[in-house]
């Protein structure tokens, strides 16, 4: 069959043996949200779609979806509804949280070439070039990506950059700002009870503008076309986006006038080509559509995300939080696979791989890991 590749059902049992096991032992995990029967709940099973509209009232509710469905991925939505398990243009919308995704794909790191792997979906050859397949030339690949520790620091860069604006720009309480690991490659920053909660998709995506400093403008920071003025550039101890702009560019107080006199002389079209550079630099790198969308649901808090079956979970400490040892709760019991991973990657401060088209006995959270990145099979 061409196209992309189907998990095996014997992959799919182990799976869901390992994510029923979690789901019974971990329930303590699962953040069940507030105002639990306002939401919109969803799933997915392996190898098939979406099943969403679903209403839930409480803990008990949710457990028993968990165990009977053993879902691959469960999905809570953003907003509160009146009528959550209508049709979407029935349900009543009333508010939603502001929620930001910031993922390590969407960072342009360097590292990234050197952990991604294509999968041929014409002859499911594994391999680490990413433009043809080297076993029979199809440039059909799906690409998997095994992040490493560079990906997660540079996304946490972004959390922080981004809980800064939220705090000192938008005026929200550090205690209704919360950051979970999103169970993949970055993280997903809730907004709680803020003045933004009954803001539409349009007034969200002006917000998404402000944070990434997406379409600044020079006049903001001073240049302008025709009347040229000193005194309009952005002091270094400013506020906001002007004093960030100003430490990025002046460097240092001292600097600041000479900076401002070079700045004057290159013109208006060459300020405005530096502010994008700067923009880029400076502006926090989250994707536009997650916040833009009032009626997305998404990944539920505690529940195990099938493209690594790591855990998205809450973040206490964001600089000493590793996901790699705090997010992975599967068990340790061996299980016999077939891998074929060219790449080595860490779990619970265990190394695993490369592998190349061989048998081995691994700790299961390793399996599942694998199985899930399509780099194994039970053997």
């Amino acid at each position: 069959m061409v196209g992309k590749k189907i998990m095996q059902e014997v992959d799919i049992q182990f799976l869901e043996d390992s994510f029923k096991k979690y789901y019974f032992n971990h329930f303590d995990q699962i953040k069940v949200p507030e105002r639990t029967s306002e939401r919109e709940f969803g799933y997915q099973k392996f190898n098939s779609g979406m099943t969403r509209h679903i209403s839930i009232k409480n803990d008990k509710e949710l457990h028993l979806l968990l165990i009977q469905n053993v879902p691959s991925d469960v999905y809570c939505s953003n907003a509160y509804y009146t009528f959550p398990n209508s049709p979407m243009n029935e349900k009543d919308w009333k508010e939603a949280d502001l929620i930001f995704d910031i993922d390590a794909k969407d960072l342009n790191l360097s590292c990234r070439k050197s952990h991604t792997i294509s999968i041929c979906n014409e002859c499911n050859e594994v391999s680490k070039n990413l433009t043809r397949c080297l076993k029979c030339n199809s440039s059909k690949l799906e690409k998997k990506s095994l992040p490493c520790r560079n990906c997660i620091d540079a996304s946490k860069t972004e959390v922080s950059k981004l809980s800064e604006v939220l705090i000192n720009d938008l005026a929200i309480d550090r205690e209704n700002i919360q950051v979970y690991f999103s169970g993949n490659e970055g993280f997903h920053v809730y907004v709680y009870n803020s003045q933004f909660q009954q803001i539409g998709s349009r007034e969200r995506s002006e917000l998404v503008d402000y944070i990434s400093l997406h379409g600044a403008i020079p006049e903001t920071f001073g240049m302008k076309k025709l009347k040229q003025d000193r005194a309009s550039f952005p002091d270094f101890d400013e506020k906001g986006w002007r004093g960030r702009f100003s430490k990025q560019v002046f460097g240092s107080k001292s600097k600041r006038s000479k900076i401002i006199t070079e700045l004057l002389s290159n013109g208006y079209s060459s300020f405005q080509k530096m502010l994008d550079d700067v923009s880029e630099n400076i502006g926090v790198k989250i994707d536009p559509n997650v916040t833009m969308d009032i009626h997305r649901i998404f990944r539920l808090p505690g529940s195990i995300n099938s493209k690594s079956g790591l855990a998205k979970i809450h973040c206490d400490d964001l600089s000493k939080f590793d996901p790699y040892t705090e997010a992975s709760f599967l068990s340790d019991d061996s299980v016999e696979v077939f891998a074929n991973c060219p790449i080595e990657f860490r779990l619970k401060n265990k190394k695993f791989g490369p592998y190349i088209n061989e048998k081995i006995s691994m700790p299961t959270f390793a399996a599942v890991y694998m199985i899930c990145k399509k780099l194994a099979r039970i053997a």
